[in-house]
């Protein structure tokens, strides 16, 4: 984290005086250097702490950057049994800083970043797996209708539609052909299942180092970073969060290839798929390897925006956003190796 002047105290301070019941005295902005899509800012003040996210300055794609969808799904979650934080206000595009934000309570509590949790004891490490699956199940059991959230997305046919999506995202932002991700789009096109009728919420980027978890025991206080939820097929989360045990260990993945997870207590990816079925009284699942194929590519495309924007000058962390966007080929090529099985 570290002290950003891109923020005006005094302006912003008014601002969020008028729009917060309680807000007093904004005395500090830091601005944290995780998160690579929008900009996210802890506020110190008179009246405690809090945490502003904010859409990147400079042009943007139409569909990102959903700042208020976020707001949104997590204000609409509060009171549904999904960890999410308490939601303070949302900004128009002409707020005092420039640009949309909203403002949430700060949680004091543990970030995950690295998945095979090497300070956790070995004991609580199945624990805390344990206890993401439990709120992934809540999430894709939540009934939207009662939270409001019937119209957050377009029912039906979601893996079509999100293949588009992210084919057109993936276009407008690459920035050199790769020979894999134009042979993994393909595929995806001519392997795309039937669509099934199952909707639920989807958070879009469900990750263990997108939660906060309680100081001291396995518990999830609040899951983070909501941009790219929708109403979708939980099936899309559940096999983009178990890209986590292909992708390597090391070279900067982050993931658990090559580790025996066994052996530090964590779950196979059969056990934690399964441990997730159980939950929500589903049987074997079909198509396992377009699941988990779609999900490294949209990864790509997502990593591809972030090298764009850092080229263009707007990342939010520039030195890792063009790290990250190296990873592109890698993604692509372990996604084409996952299709194979699937032949």
């Amino acid at each position: 984290m570290t002290k950003t002047n891109d923020l005006a105290l005094e302006p912003l301070g008014s601002e969020l005086e008028a729009g917060i019941a309680g807000f007093s005295g904004l005395k500090e902005i830091k601005k944290f250097n995780t998160g690579q899509s929008n900009p996210t800012y802890l506020l110190t003040a008179a009246s405690g702490k809090y945490v502003l996210r904010a859409k990147p300055p400079g042009e943007l794609l139409k569909s990102a950057h959903q700042v208020d969808r976020e707001f949104r799904v997590m204000k609409a979650l509060r009171s549904s049994g999904v960890p999410v934080p308490e939601m303070f206000y949302l900004s128009e595009e002409d707020s005092s800083i420039g640009r949309m934000f909203f403002v949430m309570n700060y949680l004091e509590g543990r970030i995950f970043w690295q998945p095979d949790l090497p300070e956790v004891d070995e004991a609580d490490r199945f624990s805390i797996y344990d206890a993401m699956n439990a709120a992934l199940a809540a999430l894709h059991d939540v009934d939207v209708d009662t939270v409001g959230l019937r119209d957050f997305g377009k029912p039906g046919s979601y893996f079509e539609r999100q293949l588009g999506r992210w084919t057109k995202q993936y276009r407008a932002s690459e920035t050199e052909s790769i020979e894999d991700m134009n042979v993994l789009i393909e595929w995806l096109e001519r392997h795309l299942p039937a669509d099934d009728g199952q909707v639920s919420l989807v958070h879009g980027d469900y990750r263990i180092d997108n939660m906060i978890f309680d100081p001291e025991a396995p518990k999830i206080l609040a899951i983070l970073d909501w941009e790219l939820s929708t109403l979708g097929h939980p099936l899309a989360d559940l096999a983009y969060q178990c890209m986590q045990w292909r992708l390597p260990h090391k070279s900067g993945f982050r993931g658990l290839g090559g580790l025996d997870r066994t052996a530090i207590g964590l779950p196979t990816e059969r056990e934690y798929v399964d441990a997730y079925c159980g939950r929500r009284n589903i049987g074997e699942i079909n198509n396992w390897p377009f699941y988990l194929a779609f999900s490294f590519f949209r990864l790509g495309a997502i990593l591809q925006g972030v090298l764009k924007r850092a080229l263009d000058g707007n990342a939010s962390n520039p030195e890792r956003a063009k790290q990250m966007g190296t990873a592109v080929p890698v993604l692509a090529a372990m996604a084409v190796d996952i299709t194979r099985e699937g032949e």
